[in-house]
């Protein structure tokens, strides 16, 4: 599944086009690498998302195309999560 769509469904962006638009700003890593928006993600991959100044990691859970709101926290589980430590 693309990067940029697996963000959308999972629900840690809100909106496709955002989650692109962080993709071509550099700012999503998959594996420790720089992703473009039609990176392939597989379960198990780590994801590094940089909102400003603060990282956040998770862990790729599940790959699922159509997701529920409820289960859409299934699908990564956060490994470090700096957004909230000021």
């Amino acid at each position: 599944m693309r990067i940029d769509k697996y963000l959308k469904n999972a629900r840690v962006i809100k909106r496709r086009t955002v989650a692109k638009e962080a993709c071509e700003q550099s700012r999503v890593l998959v594996n420790g690498k720089v992703a473009k928006p039609g990176t392939e993600v597989n379960v198990g991959d780590e994801i590094e998302i940089i909102f400003g100044t603060k990282p956040m990691k998770i862990k790729v859970e599940q790959l699922l195309e159509h997701v529920m709101k409820d289960d859409s926290k299934t699908m990564y589980s956060i490994i470090n999560n700096d957004i909230n430590n000021d």
